[in-house]
């Protein structure tokens, strides 16, 4: 799973190369000075769902800008950078009494005021904790500490916590299952909108499954996006993926034209590209997705 997903910003700016059907999947916000980098972040969206937007940071040390998106996640911590239409989920006064960073793996103690965050929102606090640090380039694990001791269960919900955490603990999770047989998670990007802009959610589904994930996610975008109405996607009903390889990391798709926007001009829409590359990189450990119909190449996305 790649340290780092590509994102886009709440205001959807697109960065296209010269060429125009290789796209770089990159982040800008208008109202940021192009010489302050912007790193992804999981914050709250009207739904209560941890959404991927981006904030601007000031330094590029992984445990500064480490505790800046912390700080960011806290409410009342850095408001004026949140975006409209999300918010922090972080319980206000937490402290961050500590953090370092090696090989890969951030330690973060918080002062015990962590712990008073709601039941309904101690799982998705940790989710975004996770997801929004294990984002940073170089960060792939995370270990959160409340007082000098591991949190290995949520005081609340009860629910056990592995003592390192990654992206493997999920999203906004939603349980289809049927049988403990072939159980399978995938995590899948959909679509949200706050007025015109729109944004995107992981959602990291458990299906009995034993297929490949791009197969799922692909299906899931098409036919089965309608489990939550707040929730969208732009792939088109009749879209299969006919085949689907990986090598050196790239990503190769293979689609029928029910994926076109435009059969004559062969146009596949940005949101749609965008959804599916997320999604892809959410699974895979590629940096290139390449989207082919009836095994002709249309675009390639990078994803940084």
């Amino acid at each position: 799973m790649l340290s780092s997903l590509a994102l886009f910003a709440m205001l959807l700016i697109y960065i296209i190369p010269a060429n125009e059907n290789t796209l770089d999947i990159k982040e800008e916000l208008e109202y940021v000075n192009t010489n302050v980098e912007s790193s992804p972040i999981f914050l709250m969206d009207q739904n209560s769902y941890m959404a991927l937007t981006s904030v601007a940071v000031n330094d590029t040390n992984i445990e500064n800008k480490a505790k800046q998106l912390i700080k960011v996640l806290t409410i009342g911590g850095m408001d004026s950078k949140i975006p409209s239409g999300f918010s922090a989920i972080i319980p206000p006064n937490t402290e961050v009494l500590s953090l370092s960073y090696e090989d890969g793996l951030i330690k973060v103690d918080f002062s015990k005021d962590l712990l008073d965050v709601s039941e309904d929102l101690e799982e998705k606090m940790v989710e975004a904790i996770v997801y929004t640090l294990t984002s940073i380039d170089g960060v792939d694990k995370v270990i959160i500490y409340v007082e000098g001791d591991i949190l290995t269960k949520l005081p609340k919900t009860k629910i056990n916590l592995p003592s390192t955490l990654d992206k493997t603990f999920g999203i906004n999770k939603e349980f289809d299952l049927t049988s403990t047989k072939d159980i399978t998670d995938v995590t899948i990007y959909y679509i949200n909108q706050i007025n015109d802009n729109y944004y995107y959610v992981p959602v990291t589904k458990y299906i009995n499954d034993d297929r490949d994930k791009a197969s799922i996610i692909i299906d899931e975008l098409s036919s089965n996006f309608d489990f939550n109405k707040n929730l969208m996607s732009f792939l088109n009903d009749g879209t299969k993926l006919v085949s689907s390889t990986v090598k050196d990391g790239q990503m190769q798709l293979n689609f029928n034209e029910d994926i076109l926007n435009d059969a004559v001009s062969e146009d596949i829409s940005e949101e749609t590209l965008e959804m599916i590359s997320l999604s892809i990189g959410a699974n895979y450990d590629v940096k290139e997705v390449v989207f082919n119909v009836d095994d002709r190449e249309l675009y390639k996305i990078a994803l940084e």
